[in-house]
């Protein structure tokens, strides 16, 4: 049985490859739409994984009838639209980091479900920690300059802030009866059939995978092709990260899982200002660190009463 302290490292790892793909996405959406990459990532990662178990363990992966609702819409919301709203915020222009911090006001939504949904008791430090975390986002944003960061992008990013906080929750009931690989394959498959009919495989783009992509940041001039980048992105920015943190989760709550993953936008934001520069002024660094403060007050906060939990 996994401990509490190795599961927090193998999410604090889940967060360190999820931050180090961004890169990679980064560069990737200059020649792939983001629904594609979403779309790629998904099937990729349950074919690999399908595919191996099948092989090894079929056992683990069957399933009641009666679950599939319930998988279906942890697939879709919880694998689908995360991967979504994140891309697609990149692709606007919202800067990597800030993608990560709206993401991750995760924490703050699976307080207010708490609240309001199951009626559980929230103190006053919680109201607190939302209330500066609104703050943090405005000037961050820089809402008075006509929204420097694209809108658009901004609504796709908090979008993947709702659907996260699904995850994390849906990820912990399905988890106490499910291994991570099995719990995996099931949200990506769920994912991978909403995307294949949204957006039906004869009609991608594959020629993408023979373009010669330019790295760019600190490595500009350096040239991959396509498959190369379109790989790594699939393998470890979806198949590892998400593996890692299934099983962390093992034995962590969703709010302690969904507030170790806060490491992610920090982590994210050092490689985006070292490789591309992606810095901020003063006025959005104080929204930053606003942001990051009422997300570490969501999570000291005593957001259920003991009797509920």
């Amino acid at each position: 049985m996994l401990t509490k302290h190795r599961g927090e490292f193998l999410l604090v790892l889940g967060a360190f490859f999820f931050s180090l793909s961004g890169i990679v996405v980064t560069v990737v959406m200059k020649h792939l739409p983001a629904l594609r990459l979403a779309e790629f990532r998904s099937v990729s990662a349950v074919t690999i994984l399908g595919t191996y178990v099948l092989f090894t363990r079929p056992e683990i992966i069957k399933v009641k009838r009666s679950e599939i609702p319930r998988l279906a819409l942890y697939g879709v919301v919880g694998f689908a639209f995360v991967n979504f709203g994140y891309l697609f915020g990149i692709q606007r222009g919202v800067p990597l980091g800030l993608v990560l911090i709206i993401e991750f006001t995760a924490s703050i939504w699976i307080a207010l479900w708490i609240k309001f949904i199951r009626k559980g008791f929230v103190s006053n430090e919680m109201w607190l920690a939302v209330a500066l975390s609104f703050t943090g986002l405005i000037l961050v944003a820089k809402v008075w300059e006509g929204f420097k960061f694209d809108l658009i992008g901004l609504l796709a990013a908090t979008l993947c802030a709702f659907c996260l906080a699904a995850y994390f929750m849906m990820s912990e009931r399905i988890g106490k009866s499910r291994e991570p690989i099995a719990t995996m394959i099931f949200g990506m498959g769920f994912a991978s059939i909403f995307w294949l009919v949204v957006l039906p495989p004869w009609t991608f783009p594959f020629h993408v995978f023979t373009v010669q992509m330019d790295l760019g940041g600190i490595a500009k001039g350096t040239m991959l092709p396509g498959w190369v980048l379109i790989g790594a992105a699939a393998i470890f920015g979806t198949v590892v990260p998400y593996m890692l943190v299934l099983s962390g989760m093992k034995s962590l709550s969703a709010s302690t899982s969904s507030v170790i993953g806060m490491l992610e936008p920090v982590i994210a934001g050092a490689f985006a200002w070292i490789w591309f520069g992606q810095s901020w002024d003063w006025i959005q660094l104080i929204g930053a660190a606003i942001v990051l403060v009422g997300i570490y007050l969501a999570d000291r906060a005593k957001t259920v009463k003991p009797e509920t939990i």
